[in-house]
């Protein structure tokens, strides 16, 4: 939608109605509560981890420059304003007046926040919440959570029973689990549930060096399928990170489609599988959604990353995916300007496929604010029980 609240194509009053409705926010995380200097904002605009070379800037990106044309308005400057300017008045405002703003500009009525990435710094699901005007509740990251209880000092079966343990208290108080198996790892990993001497002779190498972030793939899968139990027991859906991310990601490792042997694993057990982000891979997590039962999707980081470009993506993931398994979410962190931009550029980039099957009379006015209002939040409350 425009800066003035209108969406930019021309739809019935219904659709532009369920397009503009409270969205959940099902996969985010917290924003940094302190002031910024630029160096450190432009490095929480990127997936780069690094500065941009000498004589440039990060502003100089889809993102950036959609940051100067669609923040600005909400910090009270005009659209386009000058990064330095841009930045000058968000200093001016203050960290927690920005957050506010932007946080309650992208029109979200609940976030579901993986806590598991940054520290202190970073807002906790109640403070967003508190912040964005919005309910709020907790993605518990595995991998975050071995790493605890591995720095511990316990024996192989006290890490196994405490990983075990942990992870089901953690879940009682969670709408769902997230896995970043596809950082620590790949996608490729074998599907099985691995036997329980080589998860013993795999936990003896990891707490002779329990520092290092879990890398073994046999930790890795004995991790997933501990989470899969408590998920089946519990009744929560399971997160996979798939497609694009920072440099710690081999993106060719991260197709979903990698993932089918351990899809078609979990069918009988009826654990939902939630691909998140999925670019450049959306088209293989569509299908992968249309032949599964269990099986949801987003394109969440995709949509700040590529920006205006998000519409094309949006339009080539409804090309197949069945309706009621796309989700909506911002994957919003470090800055609050990912949540207003992911929320808008969702809103845009929706609105357009559903402007075109319209126009084309492939869909009536009541199936396009039918699916908007399940893509917006409908799916995800049933999903995520919420």
């Amino acid at each position: 939608m425009d800066h003035d609240g209108r969406l930019p194509a021309t739809v019935p009053d219904a659709v532009a109605a369920a397009l503009l409705a409270p969205l959940v926010d099902h996969h985010c995380h917290g924003v940094r509560r302190d002031e910024l200097t630029r160096a450190g904002f432009e490095l929480l605009i990127t997936e780069a981890g690094t500065p941009a070379p000498p004589g440039t800037t990060h502003f100089d990106t889809p993102v950036g420059t959609a940051i100067r044309r669609w923040c600005a308005p909400v910090l009270g400057l005009e659209p386009h304003a000058p990064p330095a300017v841009y930045l000058a008045r968000r200093a001016e405002l203050g960290a927690q007046e920005a957050n506010t703003r932007l946080l309650r500009a992208a029109g979200v009525v609940a976030f579901l926040v993986d806590g598991g990435r940054g520290g202190r710094e970073l807002l906790s699901a109640a403070e967003m919440g508190r912040l964005g005007g919005a309910a709020a509740d907790e993605l518990v990251r595995l991998e975050r959570v071995e790493e605890d209880v591995a720095q511990e000092g316990l024996t192989v079966v006290g890490y196994l029973d405490a990983l075990q343990d942990r992870l089901a208290a953690r879940a009682a108080k969670a709408v769902g689990l997230k896995s970043v198996i596809a950082y620590r790892y790949g996608l490729d990993f074998a599907p099985a549930r691995p036997s329980r001497g080589t998860v013993i002779a795999a936990a003896g190498r990891r707490l002779a060096d329990p520092k290092e972030r879990l890398a073994d793939p046999v930790l890795l899968r004995h991790l997933l399928w501990t989470a899969v139990d408590i998920a089946r027991e519990r009744g929560l859906p399971l997160q996979f990170h798939t497609g694009y991310g920072d440099p710690g990601i081999d993106l060719h490792r991260s197709d979903p489609a990698l993932m089918t042997g351990f899809i078609r694993a979990l069918r009988p057990v009826g654990v939902p599988v939630i691909l998140l982000h999925c670019y450049p891979f959306h088209r293989q997590a569509a299908y992968l959604a249309s032949v599964f039962p269990h099986v949801y999707v987003d394109v969440g980081l995709a949509l700040t990353s590529t920006a205006s470009g998000s519409a094309a993506i949006i339009g080539e993931l409804l090309e197949l995916v069945p309706y009621h398994k796309l989700m909506f979410s911002s994957d919003c962190h470090g800055v609050a300007e990912m949540c207003h931009l992911g929320a808008l550029y969702f809103r845009r980039g929706l609105t357009r496929a559903l402007a075109a099957r319209l126009d084309e009379g492939e869909w009536s006015p009541g199936d396009a604010a039918r699916v908007a209002h399940m893509i917006g939040s409908g799916n995800a409350r049933r999903v995520y029980r919420l």
